[in-house]
C-alpha cells in the first residue's frame, strides 16, 4: 500500500509541475504574440516553451530532491 501511495504522490508532483510549466510558458508567450514579435507556431514560440521546460525540469528535480515523497 505504501509503494502505491508513493507512486501516486510522484504522479501528482509531476502533474503539478507540468501545469506550472505550461502556465508560466503561456504567460511569457502572450506578450510576444500580442506585440507581433513572433506568430503562433514560429521558432520563437518553440524556443520560449522549450527554455521554460528546461528551467521547469531543473527546478522540479532540485525541489524533488529536497522534499520527501
Amino acid at each position: 500500500m505504501e509503494k502505491t501511495n508513493k507512486k501516486f504522490k510522484v504522479f501528482l508532483y509531476i502533474s503539478v509541475w507540468v501545469i506550472i510549466w505550461g502556465s508560466i510558458a503561456s504567460l511569457i508567450d502572450l506578450p510576444f504574440l500580442k506585440n507581433g514579435i513572433y506568430s503562433e507556431g514560429d521558432l520563437g514560440q518553440y524556443l520560449t516553451f522549450s527554455l521554460t521546460a528546461m528551467i521547469s525540469i531543473i527546478s522540479a528535480k532540485n525541489i524533488f530532491s529536497k522534499i520527501n515523497l
